[in-house]
This record gives C-alpha cells, sequence and structure tokens, in this order.
C-alpha cells in the first residue's frame, strides 16, 4: 500500500512538474509581477473598504440618535468616499500591474533571446539529443537555457576529448608510419603493421589478408590477443564481402562493422566471421601502386565495438602507408637483388676460373650455381657427334635420384635446337606440364622427377659443348628474370673456362712453356680491369720470351691506331701513346688477323716487307717481330706485338704458339674485364640508387626532398646541372631546385614557356617517359627548344618524369654542358628511378605536413 502511495505521489509530482514546464517563463514572469505588485494593492484596498465599512456601521446608531437627517448625510459621504478610494485603488492596482508587466518584460528579453539561439545551436550540434525527446514541448525559457548549457557542457568535454584524440591518433600515425618505413622487406612491413596497430587502437585481432585472384586469398601477417583462434596461413576461397566489393576496396572503400549480427552480412559470412570469434571488425584496402594487394583488418572478439570515425580515419591512412612502404620495399628488394646478383656472379666466375682442368671447372660449377639458385639439381650435360649425351658432372639434393654418367638419347633434340642453343637461347620452364612439350620430352623429364627446370647452353671452341641445366623437384618454379640472366652468364663463363682449361692442359704437355703461359694467363686473370690486362701482359710476356719490347696496339675505326700499352728494355724508344698510321695495313691484312692470323719475322729484311713497312719498324729499332691479333667481343681489337731490336731473332714454333696463346687469353681477358667492369658499375648503382632513395626519403617536407634530390643526383652523375621543373597551369613552369657546377648559369626560379611542350608530350611524360638526349644537335629536337637549351649552355640532357599523386607534377633534368655525352643504359635507369622515388617521397612529405598541420592546430 505504501508504495502504491509513493506511485501516486510520484506521478503527480510529474505532472506537476511537467504542467510547469509547459508554462513559459514569460508567463510566470508575468503572473509573478502581477502578484507582487496588484496583490498588496487590492488587499490593502478591500481591508481599508471592509474596515471603513465596519466603522460606519458601528458609528451610524449613534449619530442616529443625534440627527436623522445628517446621518443619513454623513452616511452617504463616507460610502461615496470608500466607493471613491475602492475606484483608486483599483486603478494604482491596473497601473502597477502594467508597470510590473512592462519591467518583467524588459528584464526577461535577453533571457527569452538566450534561450532561442541555444535551442538553435544545440539543435545544430545535437538534433536527437534526449533533451529535445523528453522536452520538446516545454515553454520554459529559463528550463531550455538550463538544460542547454548542461548539454553544451557535455559537448565541450566531449570536443576537447576528441581534439586530444585526434592529436594522439596524428602522432601515433606518424610513429607507425616511420616504423613501417623502416622495415625494408615485405615480411617486416606486414609483421610491424599488424603488431603495432593493435597495441594503439587496442584491438583483439589485427590480420593482412593478401589476395591471390579475385575470389581467393591468405591471411599472411597477424597480431592476435591470447586465447583467441590463429588465422595466420589461413586461406579463403570466397572472403566474407558479396561480390562487387573487390571495385569498391580498389576504389578505397572502408568498412566498418560495429556489430556483425546487426549487419548487412550474409549468413555464411556471419558464420566465417563466428569461427575466428568475430563480433565487430574494421576492413580498409592496401594498394600496392595502383593495384589491390590485400585488406588491413581489425577484429573485436570480447565485445562489441562501436568504432569512431577517428579510429577508422586512423586505420585507413595507415594501411594507405603500409601500401607506400610495400611499393618501396619491392623497389629495394629488386635493387639489393641487382646488387647481390652482380656480386653472385663475380665470386662464381673467380671460383670457376680457379680451376685450371675440365673436371674441376665443371664440378666446381655445379656445386656453386646449385647453392646460389637453392634448386634441386644442377647437371652438365655434354653431346656427343650425333647429338646424344652424357652427363658429366652433378649436383644434387640427397632426395633426388642421382643422375651422373647417365647416358641420354634425347628423340626430342634434333638439329633445329642444335641451332637455337648455339645462338645462345636459354629456356626456362617453371612447370613441364603447362609448358608445351612433347610427350617424349616430359617422359624423359619425369624419370629424374622434375617439376621445373632451366636450360643454358655451353660454348666451348665456338661450338655447342653441352648444356647446364637446374632442376627444381619438389615443385614447379616461377624462374625469376635474374636468375635466368645469371644462370645464362655463368653457363657462358664456364665455356671461357673450358677453352682456358684446355689451353693449359695442352700447354701444361709442352713443359716449361706451358707453366710459363699457366703463370702469365694467372698473372692477366687476376687483373679486373683492361689497363690493368694490357699492363700485365706486355710485362710477362717480354719477361717470358727474353724480348726488346712487347706492345699492345688498338686499332681506330679507320685502321690506324694508338699504341696503349708497352713494356721495353732501356736501351730502346718508348711508343708508348704513339699515334701510328700504317700506310701498308688494309683490309686484306684485317681479315687474315682477324681469322687468327700470327705473323713470325725473324728479319725484316729478308722476308720482302714493302718499303713503307720496313721504314716504320726502323723507326722503333726493330730486327725482329712477332705479331698475334687480340680478339674482344669477336671483332678485331689490336694486335699483341713483339720487337726484338738487338739482332734478327729465329722465333721458335713453341715461342710463336705460346705468344698466339696469350693473345686469345687477353681477348678473353678483356672480354672478361669489360664485362666485370659492367656488372660491378651495375652493382655500385644500384646501391647507389638504395643511398640516393634513404637520403631523399629522411627529407619530411617537399623543398627538402627536391633540394637533396638535385644535390645527390648531380653527384652521382657526375653532370653539370641537375634541377627541377615544375608546372603550372597551361604546362607552364618554373625551376624550384637547382645544383650546378661553377662557371655556368644559375637558372633557379626561373620561369619558363616551353613552346614545344604539347599535350602529346604531357601524355608521355604522364607515362613514365625518359628522354636520353647524347647531342642535342644531333637529335631532332625542334629549333625553340634548341634555342632554349642553348640558353643554358646545355650540351646534352636527361629528363625524368617526376608523378606525384597520380599526376605529372614535374621533371627531373640533368644537363652535360661542357661536352656530349653518351648516356649509359645503367645511368638512364638510375635516373628514371630516382625520379619515381622523389614522387613517392613527395607523396609521403605531403601527408607527414598534413598531419604535423593538423597537430599545430589542435
Amino acid at each position: 500500500m505504501s508504495q502504491s502511495f509513493s506511485q501516486t505521489q510520484a506521478r503527480r509530482n510529474r505532472q506537476q512538474r511537467l504542467w510547469q514546464q509547459k508554462w513559459s517563463l514569460k508567463t510566470k514572469a508575468i503572473v509573478w509581477a502581477l502578484s507582487i505588485s496588484v496583490l498588496p494593492v487590492v488587499t490593502i484596498g478591500i481591508a481599508t473598504y471592509y474596515y471603513g465599512i465596519n466603522l460606519i456601521t458601528k458609528q451610524i446608531p449613534q449619530v442616529k440618535q443625534e440627527s436623522a437627517k445628517s446621518s443619513i448625510q454623513t452616511e452617504l459621504a463616507l460610502q461615496g468616499q470608500l466607493s471613491l478610494l475602492l475606484t483608486g485603488m483599483g486603478g494604482t492596482a491596473i497601473l502597477a500591474g502594467a508597470i510590473a508587466t512592462f519591467i518583467a518584460n524588459r528584464a526577461i528579453s535577453r533571457v527569452s533571446k538566450a534561450a532561442v539561439t541555444s535551442n538553435i545551436i544545440k539543435n545544430k550540434l545535437r538534433p536527437d539529443s534526449e533533451f529535445t525527446k523528453t522536452f520538446i514541448a516545454s515553454e520554459d525559457e529559463l528550463v531550455m537555457l538550463e538544460r542547454n548549457i548542461n548539454l553544451f557542457t557535455e559537448l565541450l568535454s566531449v570536443l576537447v576529448q576528441q581534439k586530444e584524440t585526434e592529436a594522439d591518433y596524428s602522432q601515433l600515425l606518424m610513429k607507425i608510419t616511420r616504423w613501417v618505413r623502416e622495415s625494408f622487406n615485405e615480411e617486416d612491413v606486414l609483421k610491424t603493421t599488424s603488431e603495432e596497430i593493435r597495441k594503439a587502437l587496442s584491438i583483439d585481432r589485427v590480420t593482412i589478408f593478401c589476395f591471390n585472384s579475385n575470389t581467393n586469398g591468405t591471411f599472411m601477417a597477424e597480431s592476435v590477443a591470447a586465447g583467441l583462434p590463429k588465422m595466420l596461413g589461413v586461406t579463403i576461397s570466397d572472403p566474407w564481402f558479396e561480390a562487387g566489393y573487390i571495385e569498391k576496396y580498389q576504389n578505397g572503400c572502408i568498412r566498418a562493422i560495429d556489430d556483425i549480427y546487426q549487419s548487412d552480412l550474409n549468413d555464411g559470412d556471419i558464420e566465417l566471421l563466428e569461427q575466428f570469434g568475430v563480433k565487430s571488425n574494421l576492413v580498409a584496402p592496401i594498394l600496392k601502386g595502383k593495384q589491390l594487394f590485400g585488406l588491413l583488418i581489425a577484429h573485436q572478439c570480447s565485445r562489441i565495438r562501436f568504432w569512431q570515425q577517428s579510429e577508422i580515419d586512423l586505420f585507413a591512412q595507415i594501411a594507405m602507408q603500409v601500401g607506400f612502404a610495400l611499393e618501396y620495399a619491392k623497389l629495394l628488394k629488386q635493387v639489393d637483388t641487382k646488387a647481390d646478383k652482380a656480386q653472385v656472379f663475380i665470386e662464381i666466375t673467380r671460383s670457376i676460373r680457379q680451376s685450371l682442368n675440365e673436371e674441376d671447372v665443371i664440378k666446381t660449377t655445379v656445386e656453386e650455381v646449385r647453392k646460389i639458385l637453392s634448386t634441386d639439381r644442377v647437371l652438365v650435360y655434354s653431346f656427343n657427334a650425333n647429338w646424344s649425351g652424357v652427363i658429366i658432372a652433378e649436383s644434387v639434393v640427397p632426395a633426388y635420384p642421382k643422375v651422373l654418367r647417365s647416358e641420354i638419347r634425347d628423340p626430342c633434340f634434333g638439329q633445329g635446337y642444335v641451332e637455337k642453343y648455339q645462338s645462345g637461347r636459354v629456356v626456362a620452364t617453371n612447370n613441364i606440364y603447362e609448358a608445351d612439350l612433347a610427350d617424349c620430352h616430359i617422359s624423359l623429364l619425369e624419370s629424374f622427377a622434375v617439376k621445373a627446370n632451366l636450360v643454358a647452353p655451353i660454348i666451348k671452341d665456338e661450338q655447342l659443348f653441352g648444356l647446364l641445366i637446374a632442376h627444381q623437384c619438389s615443385r614447379p618454379r616461377d624462374w625469376q628474370q635474374p636468375e635466368i640472366d645469371l644462370f645464362a652468364q655463368i653457363a657462358m663463363q664456364v665455356g671461357f673456362a673450358l677453352d682456358h682449361a684446355r689451353l693449359l692442359q695442352r700447354v701444361n704437355a709442352e713443359g716449361v712453356q706451358s707453366q710459363l703461359l699457366a703463370d702469365t694467363i694467372g698473372s692477366i686473370r687476376q687483373s679486373l680491369n683492361e689497363e690493368d690486362v694490357l699492363k700485365t701482359t706486355v710485362q710477362e710476356v717480354r719477361k717470358i720470351l727474353s724480348t726488346d719490347r712487347v706492345m699492345v696496339y688498338s686499332f681506330n675505326p679507320d685502321w690506324s691506331g694508338t699504341v696503349i700499352a708497352e713494356s721495353v728494355v732501356l736501351t730502346y724508344p718508348k711508343v708508348l701513346r704513339a699515334e701510328i698510321q700504317d700506310p701498308c695495313f688494309d683490309e686484306g691484312y684485317v681479315k687474315q688477323y682477324q681469322s687468327g692470323r700470327v705473323l713470325a719475322i725473324n728479319n725484316i729484311y729478308e722476308v720482302g716487307l714493302a718499303d713503307c713497312h720496313i721504314s716504320l719498324l726502323e723507326s722503333f729499332g726493330v730486327k725482329a717481330n712477332l705479331v698475334a691479333p687480340i680478339i674482344k667481343d669477336e671483332q678485331l681489337f689490336g694486335l699483341l706485338i713483339a720487337h726484338h731490336c738487338s739482332r734478327p731473332r729465329d722465333w721458335q714454333q713453341s715461342e710463336i704458339d705460346l705468344f698466339a696463346q696469350i693473345a686469345i687469353q687477353v681477348g678473353f681477358a678483356l672480354d672478361h674485364a669489360r664485362l666485370l667492369q659492367r656488372i660491378e658499375a651495375e652493382r655500385m648503382r644500384s646501391q647507389l640508387l638504395v643511398d640516393i632513395t634513404r637520403s631523399i626519403r629522411q627529407s619530411l617536407n617537399e623543398d627538402d626532398v627536391i633540394k637533396t634530390t638535385v644535390e645527390e643526383v648531380r653527384k652521382a652523375l657526375s653532370t653539370d646541372r641537375v634541377l627541377v621543373y615544375s608546372f603550372y597551369a597551361n604546362w607552364l613552369g618554373i625551376i624550384i631546385a637547382e645544383s650546378v657546377v661553377p662557371g655556368y648559369p644559375k637558372v633557379l626560379r626561373s620561369k619558363i614557356h616551353d613552346s614545344c611542350f604539347t599535350e602529346g608530350y604531357v601524355e608521355k611524360y604522364q607515362s613514365g617517359r625518359v628522354v636520353a638526349i647524347n647531342n642535342i644537335y644531333e637529335s631532332d629536337l625542334a629549333d625553340c627548344h634548341i634555342s632554349l637549351l642553348k640558353s643554358f649552355a646545355v650540351k646534352a640532357n636527361l629528363v625524368a618524369p617526376i608523378i606525384k599523386d597520380e599526376h605529372l607534377f614535374g621533371l627531373l633534368i640533368a644537363h652535360q654542358c661542357s661536352e656530349p655525352r653518351d648516356w649509359q643504359q645503367s645511368e638512364i635507369d638510375l635516373f628514371a628511378q630516382i625520379a619515381m622515388q622523389v614522387g613517392f617521397t613527395l607523396d609521403h612529405a605531403r601527408l607527414l605536413q598534413a598531419y604535423e598541420a593538423a597537430e599545430a592546430n589542435g
């Protein structure tokens, strides 16, 4: 009963409060003003009136006793005065009420306006608030103002908290971005991302899903709280998003689901999420380049989570940074792979060339190549005359059959294949069952348990000696182009080494001269550049032959030439650097020396030489000479020449053979030195790209990025000027950064309107066009363009586009001003890669500046 009374009383109180709330502040103020001003006057007047009536009533009998007529007059006079008093009192009450109402209206007008204004602001800030629902019918401005002020206090607290959260998230994004950028391979990028986001946002699981195709993929990285199922390595054939979401994710769609049971997910999607304990999830796409690489996914498993917009924005920005980092890691991997392969090639070549017989050469080759390629078997297959053959060397892991010494007759190997391999054909088969191999070939490979193979020819004495073959037996293998190139280069080096070994073996059979040749070739082979090869050659040959002069004569295109290396005893003239025009040397001699002709003259006066030739030799003090051709890159490079000056000399056949063999080895050594120099240059440029890229990426704003770029590139290319030209609208532009050597005009801040630059050029540069001009006067440049370049003193230039935010931002330009320049392909590739990195770094710098600005404003 007591409870029923309490409920009834509470209901009455609520009704009373609601009734009170239906009165406006103006009504209440007027009621109170009237109450305070009118009621006292009316009360006093009525009290006076009744007091007067009572007084008259009491005094009338006394007056009647005195005189009836006078009493009536007195009573009428008193009643008239009381009526007049009552009338005055009423007028006074009305006047007091009017004054009170006017004063009350003036007093509450500002309060009413403030209440209305606060209500307008409140409706804009939170139109669906509980206040609106409860007090929508309220007309009390004071109550409304009080409620709104309370609401504003609450909102201000929330806004301050949100601002602090946004500042924390901006700082957090910068930290995570730096951590991700410090990861230089794909695995580290994904692992770092998942771990750091889970810690930062206190999420139960963060995982990265990588697409294999449009309908399946694998979870490649995961950070998960203890006690929850792990998803790492799980492959899903039908992801939990419906058809069409691939395109949405490709376009940057972010998907936040607070409660999987209150979303538009189908039963299959929900069942999949339930397997991993998911209650809420957040998904953002990872774009690598312009392609959808995968998804960054957050799972809340312990409870339902209402994702805040700041969390969603942070998550999306981190996913974007992961894409940038993956693209950068890919580039670094390519650069490091090139550098590693170049170093590997040098090391393997040295190992092979240290082997001085055929058996050691081949055995070393298969062992080293199998280690480098991490493959299951490497073998050398040597051909017989009828194109059957035998496996003469093998390196194989223990789990697979050994085939060393197996004699093989490949029925599919015909004359057509011989010609192709003789011409340098290299075959890479990723899966023998998916290639167009004949059944007989597949059957042969199956007998060796082969799933994938790689084949390159070994050329010995300019003939097809055999094949260098790599087998992958455990599974099919996607052979990478750097692996294929390395394999082909090693096979070529095996051919050279077999030639060397054959020559050395034959010479060893000839006694002391053999050892001399071996020592000489060993000395030459230790020289890793052309200058050292030639210098070592002339010094060693002069000692071996005990002759007065040995020199190397190098041809010009017109068959004149220069003495580029010389070793001579002190008593005879030095001819190093002498330019010689031999009038007797014509096309007939060129063809003979190109074919391997060796000329031995015991006495220049007894062999019928032309007078012009004798005169030339006499100028060098020559009595006898020995000449052998040096073939470099299959072309006649020059002549190895021995001069005997003290007297005529009877050259022995063993000396002639030794001299010819050394000349051949010099050609091989020059080929090898050139190849090593090219590989070393490529390795150095690869390392240079890494160094320059890191220097650029340490710059955290656009100005520093561009300034660092021009300085580093000019040093790297040893060129006269490097600048960055930035476009305005209508493809006008300005030079915003420059590094130039002293002596040439500075063009920084120059505004340029290149009338030759059209929409056609824009599209080409937007598509990645790189232009290398060795000589501006020998190219097909328009006159207006040549005039512009002349004003900058340019003789040669190199231009690559800078793409920022997927649009053409400007051009990275190198100028050679001192002279024309033959730009090498490695320089062009390096320049283009740096320009691409500048674009990526400008994107990063812009993003970081935006975050720092947001943080500063906060």
